[in-house]
């Protein structure tokens, strides 16, 4: 039995807008700019609850308010896309978030799980985001326990920074 071109082309696509997915996630954890551009088109639209415009102003809004926390690390789960036809897709990606966040004296962390709802756009050869919804479906919020400099942790010197000291752009 032969696959058909047009099964492979499917599979093809989801795996580049699933390549976008977890660009995004590099994006905003490194404080990426031109990253975090990347997934949008310059036309395209976010709406995260605190910002609601264009996707690309919602990247220039969004790494100042990342670069003030310590550390962000965002898991993307379960992935559903649905191809409408060779150009234009929807996806539903869950998403857990994790904030390290400084707080006068001590730190806190601020878990969040929600999902991305996408329209998605092929133009040319390139899939990129047209609209974002983020949807918000649950966090949790607490003086931090992490421990950096003690133990175990106290051993693991390379760790991960924002763009470009991040040990991934240094490879």
């Amino acid at each position: 039995m032969s696959v058909s071109e047009k099964k492979i082309q499917e599979v093809v696509d989801k795996q580049d807008i699933y390549d976008l997915m977890v660009r995004y996630s590099r994006g905003v954890d490194r404080c990426d700019l031109e990253t975090l551009k990347s997934v949008y088109w310059q036309d395209a639209t976010d709406d995260h609850g605190t910002f609601n415009g264009n996707a690309w102003e919602f990247a220039d809004y969004l790494i100042p308010a990342l670069s003030g926390m310590d550390q962000t690390m965002h898991f993307i789960g379960n992935v559903c896309i649905e191809l409408i036809d060779e150009n234009n897709a929807k996806a539903e990606t869950y998403v857990s978030a994790y904030h390290y966040i400084p707080d006068k004296e001590t730190h806190n962390d601020m878990i969040v799980g929600g999902r991305y709802i996408d329209d998605l756009e092929k133009r040319g050869d390139e899939w990129r985001i047209q609209h974002r919804l983020y949807v918000m479906d649950w966090n949790q919020n607490s003086k931090s326990t992490a421990e950096w400099n003690e133990g175990l942790y106290g051993q693991l010197k390379t760790r991960g920074k924002k763009f470009p000291k991040d040990p991934f752009y240094s490879k």
